[in-house]
């Protein structure tokens, strides 16, 4: 499991810094480079999509780092702060 969560904190992807719930449309907006709040009512809308917009959000939210690079999957598994460096 160590190498899934390592290659997700690859990914470049994290939560955004400027969250209003969890993060995750700040991070895509961060991403993608557009407007935080065109990313918040995309993931708004997504959740017009029965069971896949939800879910999605709650996997998505499982496995976004953290800004300090805590992934909630991984720490509810036992696994590595964020904290900690390799």
């Amino acid at each position: 499991m160590t190498a899934l969560f390592d290659s997700i904190r690859r990914s470049g992807f994290r939560r955004g810094p400027r969250r209003i719930f969890a993060g995750i449309g700040g991070g895509i907006a961060q991403k993608l480079g557009i407007s935080v709040w065109v990313a918040r009512l995309l993931v708004l809308i997504s959740f017009l999509l029965p069971v896949l917009g939800v879910g999605a959000y709650v996997v998505v939210w499982l496995l976004t780092p953290w800004q300090d690079d805590s992934i909630p999957l991984e720490r509810a598994l036992g696994g590595r702060s964020g904290h900690e460096r390799r």
